[in-house]
């Protein structure tokens, strides 16, 4: 593959993921607001997201439900994986090309977001 294909191939997986993230963003804002737009804040109270918003597992069932936060949420790991994507994508372009120095960078690269998304 040549730099400028790659290069057209990496920033088209870009747009794509932004894109696709922020459809899915609006989607669940929409049946969200449709469900709970007429509830009044209660500024007064704090309340931390529910258990079932705090994993993968969980976000995805509650999408699969329809549930506007849930939806919401899954564009945001859309979003989030969409650089992680460009970089795996790299990494198996450098490899294709054989070029192994960039493979290893790339891999380093690779794991630092791998472990500060699942560590963190």
């Amino acid at each position: 593959m040549d730099p400028k294909r790659l290069q057209i191939t990496l920033g088209a997986l870009l747009r794509a993921g932004v894109i696709l993230a922020a459809c899915t963003v609006l989607t669940g804002a929409a049946i969200y607001l449709w469900r709970h737009g007429a509830e009044k804040p209660q500024f007064g109270t704090f309340r931390s997201e529910s258990p079932g918003l705090r994993s993968v597992s969980g976000i995805v069932g509650g999408a699969l439900a329809g549930r506007g936060r849930a939806i919401i949420q899954l564009g945001l790991l859309i979003l989030i994986a969409t650089p992680v994507a460009r970089v795996a994508f790299s990494a198996y372009a450098f490899a294709r090309e054989g070029d192994r120095k960039y493979v290893v960078i790339t891999l380093i690269v690779l794991s630092l977001l791998c472990f500060s998304v699942f560590a963190g």
